[in-house]
């Protein structure tokens, strides 16, 4: 049982939460608050809502803070190995700071998620976390599968995943959080689970990690090439620079993907710059396409047509088709998505945008 101080500590670590460009917006009724007391105690999240955004050093932390520096950093260290918090080199040493619930916090959780925590995961989304999918830029971009790309068109470095796996020093892959809390409330699917792909620019960054199952480049690429083969529709962070995940995605249980299948929220994913396009004379209106389009954008008619908002790029539709009827083609000039060059561009757009929509 919470007392009402408890309650105002984690208001406050909701609305600092909230003021990060990613978001977290009040359910209006307290499901968030729910939410920060199943994951953090009351001391880590009064701790939590005094950190910064950016990485702090522990000296800075203790002198703004006022707590005791070898306590704070005891404290500090438990809530980063938990991923509560965000932790890595500063000029000054180790530092810590404010991680986002999404994507940071849940998204750690993939080794200690149960049965509440995904209930009170699904709660939150589908009352509240839903406004955050519309606030631009969004937060994830489709790659297309390598597979429905002409040889012959040039693709640039940051929509290929291989070139992003190429361009890695360090790979690895972990269990999908998504999928496990769809199946933690009792709705499963049977896409593949260890397929969520972490990649570094640092060598070695994932050796004995507990978490992370440490991949060498061939490796990575044959996961990619698995999660394709399996159905599943390729997402980064919406930025050209410093990718560090390729996420393998599902609308049945990706918590930002069902947003556009099963919310209707048409645009909240960054598409590629590709989009399918078919020839009508090829077309035998077989239907099997159908099966691997997951956003409902391809209709069957006396041919098969492409809802141009609805299809997002991912290009899972092209190997699957008998009669080598569709192609990916490069949007139109004017469809093209300004795509943020850094994390920092992305955080500054997100934040205009916010300000110029409140």
């Amino acid at each position: 049982m919470h007392t009402v101080a408890d309650l105002d500590i984690y208001e406050k670590l909701a609305r600092r939460l909230d003021a990060l460009p990613n978001g977290f917006p009040s359910t209006g009724n307290g499901e968030e608050l729910r939410l920060l007391a199943k994951l953090f105690s009351h001391q880590d999240a009064e701790l939590a809502g005094q950190l910064n955004p950016d990485l702090e050093p522990l000296d800075g932390i203790a002198e703004r803070t006022g707590y005791d520096r070898q306590q704070l950093r005891k404290q500090l260290k438990d809530m980063a190995r938990r991923g509560l918090i965000a932790t890595g080199r500063t000029e000054q040493g180790l530092g810590f700071g404010l991680l986002p619930f999404v994507v940071g916090i849940y998204e750690y959780q993939v080794d200690t998620i149960d049965k509440e925590l995904a209930a009170l995961v699904e709660d939150y989304f589908q009352k509240a976390f839903c406004e955050a999918l519309r606030i631009k830029p969004q937060f994830h971009r489709i790659l297309p599968v390598r597979e429905s790309i002409s040889n012959t068109m040039e693709i640039r470095p940051y929509e290929s995943a291989t070139e992003i796996i190429d361009k890695a020093q360090a790979w690895g892959v972990l269990d999908c959080i998504c999928r496990k809390q769809k199946a933690l409330i009792g709705e499963p699917c049977e896409h593949p689970l260890d397929v969520c792909m972490v990649l570094s620019a640092r060598p070695g960054a994932f050796d004995g990690s507990d978490t992370i199952k440490a991949l060498n480049r061939e490796e990575a690429h044959s996961t990619l090439k698995r999660a394709a083969d399996a159905g599943l529709v390729h997402s980064v962070s919406n930025n050209q620079e410093g990718i560090d995940y390729i996420c393998n995605c599902c609308t049945c249980s990706c918590g930002i993907l069902r947003g556009m299948a099963n919310l209707g929220m048409a645009g909240i994913v960054a598409h590629s710059s590709f989009i399918s396009s078919v020839d009508q004379a090829r077309c035998s209106a077989c239907g099997t396409c159908l099966d691997y389009c997951q956003f409902g954008a391809l209709l069957l008619e006396d041919a098969i047509r492409v809802d141009s908002i609805r299809c997002v790029g991912c290009g899972l539709c092209v190997p699957a088709c008998p009669e080598e009827a569709l192609a990916m083609i490069l949007r139109s000039e004017n469809e093209l998505q300004d795509i943020p060059a850094t994390p920092e561009d992305w955080k500054q757009q997100r934040n205009a945008f916010r300000k110029l929509n409140a």
